[in-house]
């Protein structure tokens, strides 16, 4: 992954993504209780910055040689079930999630993502990496913890892998819907 938010984050093969859904909650859960850095930095696993935590919890074999119903279907398949595996087991914590458009995001500013589309400047990370990649998220509010986990499928252009994305964030980045 790489820090520049205008840019898809690498997800190469062997990456260190987690095989099993447990495993990406306790991903999602490590990545809930650390503290937000004052830099960003990339552990190959999590990407961190002020106010967010950003995670490919499983990506799909890259699209280059063979973009054909018969390769890439198989693929969305498996990401959107794992998304519907992990969203039941969030939904059972923090009830129903909230469905978040991340398009308004990409209206407007320098950067590719302005805040709401309103001109209100560039919209804060997890945001502004989310909104390159999907067209809408799943959040839930963590009750007393003053973030939300967000959980998407992306995916930077159609030759690259399907992303199963998830992030953390400070509650200020998302006003309450």
């Amino acid at each position: 992954m790489t820090p520049d938010n205008d840019s898809a984050p690498d997800a190469p093969e062997g990456c260190g993504a987690p095989a099993h859904t447990e495993d990406r909650l306790a991903l999602i859960d490590h990545a809930l209780a650390l503290p937000f850095p004052a830099g960003d930095g990339n552990t190959g696993v999590r990407d961190s910055g002020p106010g967010h935590h950003f995670l490919i919890l499983q990506a799909t074999q890259d699209f280059w040689d063979d973009r054909s119903a018969e390769v890439v279907e198989p693929a969305e398949q498996e990401i959107e079930d794992e998304f519907s595996r992990l969203a039941t087991e969030l939904t059972e914590r923090w009830a129903e999630p909230e469905t978040v458009e991340l398009w308004p995001y990409l209206e407007g500013g320098e950067d590719g993502c302005e805040q709401g589309g309103e001109g209100g400047g560039a919209a804060p990370e997890p945001l502004s990496r989310l909104c390159n990649l999907a067209g809408s998220m799943q959040v839930w509010r963590v009750p007393g913890s003053g973030r939300w986990v967000g959980l998407a499928v992306g995916q930077a252009d159609p030759e690259f892998p399907i992303w199963l994305l998830a992030a953390v964030g400070a509650d200020s980045a998302l006003p309450a819907g």
